[in-house]
């Protein structure tokens, strides 16, 4: 049984509470926040609650952190849990700067701890189906790879989080959040790396109004002018960039926070020399799979018809939906699998080496979009 503690508690932190609780062999045992800790583990029926990590590393003693806080502390966080031998498991992106990451990367292997990163999008079945064909040879020589993420939480110029702000988030906004998880989940689908970006990121919102106020304070309430603050904008609303691999395929996608009437949606679709697959999360229980020979296909999540791979991360019969929640939950269970048999190697879930990479691409996509360039990556 690992006994795990929980840093940061906004709606992730929660949901990583939630995940570890449907299944065995760990026990969160405390949180820490630094806003109303005790109230929130008394909410979520954690034992105890620290308005300090730090309290809680050394008071606990955790087998493993799991680090839910802004951007920002991620390094920190990490850094001091690893210092002292605690496996870690964090948020994306692992780190504000490729520096950052590299440093945690490095300190992973010197201290001997298994490390997470929760791209979670790897472990949807229908999307792990996507990798198993490719693997299988059944789409061929890819040709072209593009998709999106988009959403809309971010439409109107009040809309406001922690994340618009660079020293909270890093240089990055949409790529760094979203963007992130297309990168990972295609290199991971097709095993094929990016090698060059040509970038186009774009602010539309270049002032946005920032509550002066908690915004629960204001929760069935209109809002007049005076209850904002005109804030500048420097992270990017949208992005889109051509890409090549080092396979031979060439690419594109669109990030966008600002698509209206779309909540979270991210599309893959791979075209090779035998066939193509599209995988769609706002429909993420079914893979299409087209030819030009021949009838396309529309597989369902139904353990009977997918691979053996696949039904590893499959905990229901066919006909019964699994989501986000479930995503997140085989995550922790790969993670926690690879601790039970000491495999610090990793497995199909992101390490952070993962990350580390993730925090590469961003960096190379903010650089070609400033310079106008394509950039190697």
């Amino acid at each position: 049984m690992y006994r795990i503690g929980i840093i940061g508690v906004g709606f992730i932190g929660a949901a990583h509470i939630e995940a570890l609780r449907r299944f065995g062999n760990n026990d969160v045992v405390a949180l820490a926040d630094s806003a109303g800790a005790e109230e929130k583990a008394k909410a979520l029926n954690v034992p105890k609650g620290y308005a300090d990590y730090r309290e809680l590393i050394d008071t606990e003693k955790p087998d493993v952190i799991h680090v839910c806080t802004p951007n920002q502390n991620h390094y920190e966080v990490a850094m001091y849990a690893m210092e002292r031998g605690i496996h870690v498991l964090c948020e994306k992106p692992l780190a504000t700067t490729l520096a950052e990451a590299e440093e945690l990367c490095a300190a992973a292997k010197e201290y001997g701890v298994l490390t997470g990163v929760n791209l979670i999008n790897r472990f949807y079945p229908l999307a792990y189906e996507m990798r198993e064909k490719v693997r299988a040879g059944n789409v061929g020589r890819i040709f072209t790879i593009h998709g999106a993420y988009l959403q809309d939480w971010l439409f109107l110029e009040t809309d406001y989080n922690w994340r618009l702000e660079p020293e909270q988030s890093g240089i990055s906004r949409a790529i760094a959040d979203i963007g992130s998880h297309w990168c990972d989940l295609m290199e991971f689908v097709t095993g094929q790396r990016i090698t060059a970006v040509m970038a186009d990121l774009v602010t539309f919102h270049k002032t946005r109004k920032k509550p002066l106020k908690p915004v629960q304070t204001y929760a069935n309430m209109m809002l007049t002018p005076e209850d904002y603050t005109d804030v500048p904008i420097t992270t990017e609303d949208y992005a889109a960039f051509l890409f090549e691999t080092d396979g031979g395929a060439h690419g594109s996608c669109m990030i966008s926070q600002v698509f209206a009437g779309k909540k979270n949606q991210l599309v893959l679709n791979i075209s090779g020399d035998k066939s193509s697959l599209t995988w769609d999360s706002e429909d993420s229980n079914t893979l299409w799979l087209g030819r030009r020979d021949g009838p396309n296909e529309v597989y369902a999540k139904d353990p009977s018809i997918l691979s053996d791979g696949t039904r590893r991360w499959m905990d229901y019969p066919g006909g019964h939906v699994e989501g986000y929640p479930d995503a997140i939950k085989q995550d922790f269970k790969a993670f926690y699998r690879a601790l039970d048999e000491k495999n610090l190697s990793g497995g199909d879930f992101a390490d952070f080496e993962a990350g580390r990479r993730e925090m590469l691409l961003c960096e190379k996509l903010v650089e070609s979009s400033r310079e106008r360039r394509w950039i190697e990556v």
